[in-house]
C-alpha cells in the first residue's frame, strides 16, 4: 500500500475534507508520528542517541501509515517533561562563538546556517518519502516554552536568546507569568525577522520534494495574538513559495488545552488540527467535518499520550484525516518514569499502542478502496451516528458498541454487498447481499466494536 506521489498536495476542490495531488484522487491521511525524526535527543546524565529512524519509518510503512508530523526542536538544552536536562542536537545555526552561550558552548551566529542540519532535514523527508510517507514539516515547538518551570525552562537555551547569540537581539519575550511565552507573537519583531530567516532556510531545503507539508508551531503558548502570529507565517510561507516550483499545503495545531477552534477554522491554514474544546468533543464524539478546513484530528492535542481505537473510527467516519503521536522506542528515553531503565516495561509500553498503528492502517485500507472523492459525513443514515457515505453507492458504518443497528437505504436502489471489518483482529467477512430502497438492521456475527462496509453492486 506504499503511496506513489504525484506531485504536492493541495486542497481537493470536489471535496475539502481531503487532499489531492495531480492524480485527481481524494488522499486520506493517517500515521504515527514521534519526537526523535529530526534531532537527537538524549539525557544529560546518559551518552548521546541517534533514533532508528530507518526502523521508525518501517514500523509505518509495515502498519500502512502515509503520514507522520516532522518535529523540530530549537533549544539546545531541557525539555518540560524531564527534570534531568535533555539536550538537543543537530541546532540550524553554525556556532562560531568566541563568546559562551549559556549552555557552555560557543555563541550562534544567526546569518551562517549550520548547513548538516538541512542536508539531515532533507536526508530524512526523502527517506519518509521512499517509504510513501508525507511529512509535515514543523517550523517552530511551543509545547516546551509553554509549559516551562523553572528548572526545566528552555528559552534559556533558545539560539534566539540574546545571550545565545552575537546578532545584538534585544527583543524580551518574557511575559507576566515569567515565561517566554511572547517568543511565538507579533510582540518582538526582531525575533520574528529570525523566525522567518529560518522559514525561508527550511522552504529552500524541501520545496522541490512532493510529500512536503508545513506546519507552524506545535502547541503555541496561548498569548492574544498567537493565532496571528501563526496566521501572518502561515501568509508568509504562502508568499515566499509562490515564487518557486511547488506550493505546499499550510498548517496550523492546537494550543492543545481549552482553545476556541472557530479560531483554527478562521485562520489562512489549509489544514488544521484541533483541540479538546470545553466538551471534549474532538476527542469522544468528533464533530462532523464540514469541509472548511482539511482537519487532522491528531492525538497530541487530546490526550498527549493516548487513543482509543473507537476513536479512530469515529473521527475517520466523521471525514477527518486521523494520527497518533506514538511513544515509539519509547522517544524520548529522557521521560523521568523510564529512567530505572525497566526494558520490559518499556516493551509493553511499545505493544500497548500496536492496536492503534494497526487501526490507522485499516482506516486507510477502506480509504483506498472506496471513492473517497464522492464520500461525506452523513450520521443521520446509521443509527449508530458514526457513517461515511457515497449515498447510493457505498456506506462505511462505525459500530461502538457492536450490536445491531439501523442503515437507511430509502434513497439508495440495487443490490449491496455487505462486509464486516473486526477492528480487534482485522477480519473481514462477506455477509451476503441486501437490497435498498428501505431501511436494514444489521449486525456481526462477532462481539465487540464493529466495521460496516456495504457497496452496491447491481
Amino acid at each position: 500500500m506504499r503511496h506513489a506521489f504525484a506531485g504536492p498536495l493541495r486542497v481537493l476542490d470536489r471535496n475539502p475534507r481531503y487532499f489531492t495531488d495531480d492524480s485527481g484522487r481524494a488522499i486520506y491521511l493517517t500515521g504515527s508520528h514521534t519526537w526523535a525524526v529530526m534531532q537527537d535527543m538524549w539525557l544529560e546524565t546518559r551518552e548521546p542517541r541517534r533514533t532508528d529512524f530507518e526502523g521508525f519509518l518501517r514500523m509505518c510503512e509495515d502498519h500502512g501509515h502515509n503520514f507522520m508530523r516532522f518535529w523540530q526542536w530549537m533549544h539546545t538544552r531541557n525539555a518540560a517533561w524531564s527534570r534531568t536536562p535533555t539536550l538537543f542536537e543537530p541546532q540550524p545555526w553554525e556556532r562560531p562563538g568566541p563568546e559562551l552561550a549559556r549552555d557552555g558552548r560557543p555563541k550562534f551566529d544567526l546569518t551562517r546556517w549550520n548547513e548538516a542540519y538541512f542536508a539531515r532535514l532533507r536526508e530524512r523527508i526523502e527517506a519518509a518519502m521512499r517509504h510513501g510517507i508525507y511529512c509535515a514539516v514543523m517550523m517552530f515547538e511551543g509545547w516546551c516554552i509553554k509549559c516551562a518551570t523553572p528548572e526545566t525552562d528552555t528559552w534559556p537555551y533558545h539560539p534566539l536568546h540574546p545571550d545565545n547569540n552575537v546578532n545584538e537581539i534585544t527583543d524580551d519575550p518574557v511575559v507576566a507569568n515569567g515565561r517566554a511565552w511572547n517568543v511565538y507573537s507579533l510582540a518582538c519583531p526582531q525575533l520574528l525577522h529570525w523566525q522567518k530567516e529560518f522559514v525561508k532556510r527550511v522552504i529552500d531545503a524541501v520545496n522541490d520534494l512532493d510529500n512536503v507539508l508545513y506546519e507552524i508551531c506545535n502547541e503555541v503558548p496561548w498569548t492574544p495574538d498567537a493565532m496571528q502570529w501563526q496566521d501572518h507565517l502561515a501568509a508568509f510561507i504562502r508568499q515566499y513559495e509562490a515564487g518557486k516550483p511547488r506550493q505546499h499545503p499550510v498548517g496550523i495545531t492546537a494550543e492543545g488545552g481549552e482553545q476556541d477552534n472557530a479560531e483554527l477554522f478562521a485562520t489562512c491554514a489549509d489544514w488544521i488540527s484541533p483541540s479538546n474544546g470545553r466538551l471534549f468533543e474532538y476527542r469522544y464524539n468528533p464533530p462532523v467535518a464540514d469541509a472548511s478546513k482539511v482537519v487532522i484530528n491528531d492525538t497530541d492535542h487530546l490526550w498527549g499520550h493516548g487513543c482509543e481505537v473507537g476513536w479512530i473510527w469515529k473521527s475517520f467516519t466523521r471525514g477527518h484525516n486521523v494520527i497518533f503521536m506514538d511513544p515509539w522506542e519509547p522517544i524520548p528515553d529522557s521521560l523521568d518514569w523510564w529512567q530505572d531503565g525497566d526494558v520490559t516495561r518499556n516493551q509493553r509500553h511499545y505493544y500497548l499502542w500496536d492496536a492503534v498503528r494497526r487501526n490507522l492502517g485499516y482506516t486507510r485500507r477502506f480509504a483506498e478502496r472506496m471513492d473517497l472523492a464522492s464520500c461525506v459525513p452523513a450520521p443521520s443514515l446509521c443509527t449508530s451516528t458514526y457513517c461515511l457515505a457515497n449515498r447510493g453507492e457505498e456506506y462505511l458504518c462505525f459500530l461502538p458498541a457492536g450490536g445491531y443497528e439501523g442503515l437507511d437505504l430509502w434513497e439508495a436502489q440495487g443490490q449491496f454487498a455487505v462486509e464486516w471489518f473486526d477492528p480487534a483482529t482485522g477480519r473481514a467477512t462477506e455477509a451476503g447481499s441486501i437490497a435498498g430502497g428501505c431501511r436494514q438492521a444489521l449486525g456481526a456475527w462477532f462481539e465487540g466494536p464493529s466495521v460496516l462496509y456495504v457497496k452496491r453492486t447491481a
